[in-house]
């Protein structure tokens, strides 16, 4: 159990790493369910040929909780201990219902056990961060 205390205190600062690269990036510690979606424009092949797309379209798989560690008006920066690739779409929800975004996965920054991922909303997402 340490070492899982230790992976989440360093996870701060492997996201700012890659928060380097998004100039509007502010820490934010927002707590989130996030899940795979299925949504439509998913053509990339990774289907599993059960169907039309379409027929899946409102389908999403829950991956894990996990804290938006930096955010900008678009992206918003975690980290996951399962795989996204880049173009992944996920399901971002705010565990006090306030989010409830689909994005898309822009950057991607793998680290032993962990991955660091910024995804881009796919529509816009009015004052979901405020700066102070």
């Amino acid at each position: 159990m340490p070492n899982q205390a230790t992976a989440r205190a360093l996870a701060p600062d492997v996201v700012s790493r890659l928060a380097r690269f998004f100039p509007e990036a502010t820490p934010v510690r927002i707590p989130i369910k996030l899940s795979r979606s299925n949504g439509n424009g998913n053509a990339n092949g990774t289907g599993n040929g059960n169907g039309d797309a379409s027929a899946h379209e409102n389908e999403k798989v829950f991956l894990q909780d996990t804290i938006i560690e930096f955010g900008t008006p678009r992206e918003i920066l975690f980290v996951v201990d399962r795989p996204l690739e880049f173009a992944d779409r996920v399901l971002v929800e705010s565990t006090d219902g306030s989010l409830h975004a689909e994005a898309s996965v822009v950057a991607v920054q793998y680290h032993p056990e962990r991955t660091v991922v910024a995804v881009r909303f796919l529509k816009h997402v009015p004052n979901w961060i405020v700066k102070s």
